[in-house]
This record gives structure tokens, sequence and C-alpha cells, in this order.
């Protein structure tokens, strides 16, 4: 698990207390599930161009998975 800061304004910042009090969760919890639910209703990344254009004679390049992965996110899956 990482540990990050998040910035919340004061009508947010009560609400979240409240809600954690009520619920009897931590607020890192409510936090934590409120991002899985972004990421959750994140619509999927659409590549348009996979290399599948004419090259002009060279030979094409050809694309994997787990490299554009790696170019996009920066590690490997």
């Amino acid at each position: 698990m990482k540990k990050t800061t998040v910035y919340l304004t004061d009508d947010e910042a009560e609400a979240l207390r409240r809600t954690a009090a009520l619920t009897g969760r931590s607020q890192a919890d409510l936090l934590r599930e409120g991002v899985r639910r972004v990421i959750d209703q994140a619509p999927a990344r659409v590549f348009h161009s996979m290399g599948k254009g004419r090259s002009g004679g060279k030979e094409p390049r050809r694309w994997h998975t787990d490299d554009v992965y790696e170019k996009v996110m920066g590690r490997r899956p």
C-alpha cells in the first residue's frame, strides 16, 4: 500500500469525517472505495494507431502489448 496526500475542502473533509463516524469505517477506507469506483468507471483507453499503415517500403513496426503498456504506464504489467 502507498501513502498519498489528498486536499479536500472544509466541507468535503467534514462530510468525510461524519460519514466515517456514521458507518464505523475509517476515512482512509472510504477514500480508497471512492478511488476504486472512479477507476472502475473510467473508459478504456483506445489506441488509434498501432503501426497498421503503410511504411513506404520499410519493414512495418511490430507492436507488442507489453511494450505499449510499458510506454503508457511506465512499467510492465
